[in-house]
């Protein structure tokens, strides 16, 4: 069964179509990577899929079911799209508790866990508007694949993130593919993608325009 399934979808905007009759299918258990400049569409392919931007033409399935239509969203998902939200009065840990509490899938020792391993300290009391651009970039990340949701959409991950933590990034991927999930994530670095993608695809002007295997 496919996770993610895009046929023949079409977004206009502002006059311009931003995604012109693309086409893709995820398999499950997968880490699939768009690869493109900035305004090549991939961050509007994103918000497509996940829900958050309808589309003039076309369909989109996440695990077999509609999505964008009567204002359906993929159920079981974790998101990066653009630039991290959160609190910013509040700490990392304490925005990340408060939106573990919505769905009471983790404890605090799990917050704790995943904080320790991409190098942010718990006990840290700053409010996130404090943090630096890589810090809040790891904390965007973090509230997307802590509840290991069954889909996970990164849009450009590795933004401001040193060399290190893209390191500690690519493991926690690979794991939670490993466990089960399904990752599509977008970049415009080639090595972002090469490392650890089972495929990948190219995309430009709103169009895929290339794809191939990365591992056998």
């Amino acid at each position: 069964m496919d996770a993610i399934t895009v046929i023949n979808v079409t977004k206009i905007l502002k006059g311009k179509r931003v995604l012109d009759n693309i086409s893709l299918r995820i398999p499950e258990h997968s880490i699939t990577g768009i690869i493109g400049r900035n305004g090549s569409g991939k961050s509007m392919l994103f918000k497509a899929i996940s829900g958050l931007m309808p589309v003039n033409k076309g369909s989109i399935f996440v695990m077999g079911k509609p999505i964008g239509r009567n204002g359906a969203f993929p159920a079981d998902i974790g998101i990066l799209i653009e630039h991290p939200g959160f609190m910013p009065q509040y700490s990392a840990y304490r925005n990340l508790q408060m939106l573990a509490e919505i769905k009471g899938r983790i404890n605090e020792n799990d917050i704790i866990s995943i904080m320790t391993e991409f190098g942010l300290d718990p006990k840290d009391r700053r409010p996130a508007k404090k943090y630096s651009l890589g810090m809040k970039q790891k904390i965007g990340i973090i509230q997307a694949i802590m509840e290991h949701p069954r889909i996970v959409l990164l849009d450009e991950p590795t933004n401001n993130l040193d060399q290190e933590s893209i390191i500690i990034l690519r493991t926690m991927l690979m794991r939670l593919r490993e466990q089960g999930s399904t990752i599509l994530l977008c970049s415009h670095n080639m090595e972002d993608i090469s490392s650890i993608c089972d495929k990948s695809y190219i995309m430009d002007e709103g169009q895929i325009v290339d794809s191939e295997a990365v591992h056998d």
